[in-house]
């Protein structure tokens, strides 16, 4: 072989290696400009929504709108490799500026969509509820009270009178980002018809008991604020029906505190006066409806009371209760919680 033969068969090879080795510079750099993740700090976030059935190029548009990454096509290439494109799932979602092709889809695929978590403990009424939900969801307190007043909920849920108190189930609930105060109502709502519907022979214990679905409610939600064990919720529930049976006025103070204008830790004397279907002192049998939103356990007690002849109870200071069946015993179970109360307070003065 000739001289200028072999210096050819050089060249041809050194320009296929340079090509070679390019190829793989610039598709090194394509993976850090595109794959790579958002620069550290960068304080830059857009809104991405995946709506359900959403096809990649749309992700994919929607990703480079709001600058996630570089290029929607390259993306879609990416996203294809192993068919993880077709896992990409529904949600809100918030990506930094060039978040890079990676990052953004193992967020899609792995569903961590924004949420707003919110706990509504057990016994809270609208007026607890509000706040904590108008502040989860980012939106004014009056929204939810607009949301809580729609009238389609109300007649979905065959209510006797313009409010949907106690039937925002208490739960922990993560909500999507950008979730609306009527569509979180609604949520709530649907987890406490879910509930019912869970709980074993409810219509038939309605049918029994000669009561309205309501009614139940009512009583559920009264026993939810008084009990303070969960053992002592079956014999509330059948003190408070006892007294209904027999015509008596409920006194229940729980009711009292709900209509009052403003919540009291403890009810006074001149508080009984208040003028109000939900004071149980002035007015008997059941309230209106419900005072507050209870769990499931205590709506369970409203339907399976004990069965026991109680008529009266009084709490001793940590809560629990002393249970009697006529006056003058609930009168000496009375004096015996305020010498109680007095032993408490002179063992631990201020």
């Amino acid at each position: 072989m000739s001289a200028a033969r072999r210096n050819r068969g050089g060249t041809s090879r050194f320009i296929k290696w340079g090509v070679a080795i390019a190829f793989v510079a610039f598709g090194w750099h394509l993976w850090g400009s595109y794959a790579g993740t958002a620069a550290t700090g960068d304080p830059v976030s857009a809104r991405v929504m995946v709506l359900r059935g959403a096809s990649v190029r749309e992700v994919s548009d929607s990703l480079a709108r709001a600058g996630a990454i570089r290029s929607a096509r390259l993306f879609r290439t990416y996203a294809a490799i192993g068919g993880r494109d077709r896992l990409i799932k529904p949600g809100a979602y918030r990506f930094q500026l060039n978040t890079g092709w990676k990052n953004s889809l193992e967020a899609l695929v792995s569903g961590k969509s924004v949420v707003h978590s919110v706990t509504i403990p057990e016994g809270y009424d609208m007026r607890q509820i509000t706040p904590l939900l108008a502040k989860a969801l980012g939106v004014p307190e009056d929204s939810i009270e607009a949301a809580a007043s729609d009238t389609s909920l109300q007649r979905k849920l065959d209510l006797p009178i313009k409010s949907i108190e106690g039937y925002l189930f208490p739960a922990t609930y993560a909500f999507p980002d950008q979730t609306t105060a009527k569509e979180a109502v609604s949520i709530m709502v649907a987890a406490f018809e879910a509930t019912w519907k869970d709980i074993p022979n409810a219509a038939a214990r309605l049918q029994a008991m000669a009561i309205t679905r309501h009614d139940a409610m009512s009583m559920a939600s009264i026993i939810e604020t008084e009990a303070k064990r969960p053992e002592e919720r079956a014999i509330i529930s059948a003190v408070y029906w006892n007294r209904v049976k027999r015509g008596m006025k409920l006194q229940a103070d729980p009711t009292v505190q709900y209509a009052l204008p403003s919540h009291v830790a403890r009810v006074l004397y001149k508080d009984l006066e208040v003028d109000s279907k939900y004071n149980t002192y002035k007015y008997s049998g059941l309230p209106p409806g419900p005072i507050a939103s209870p769990g499931r356990a205590s709506i369970e007690a409203a339907l399976n009371p004990a069965a026991v002849p109680y008529l009266y109870f009084v709490a001793h200071p940590d809560g629990h209760h002393e249970f009697r069946t006529t006056f003058a015993e609930h009168e000496k179970a009375i004096a015996m919680m305020r010498r109680e109360r007095k032993a408490a307070t002179a063992g631990n003065p201020k």
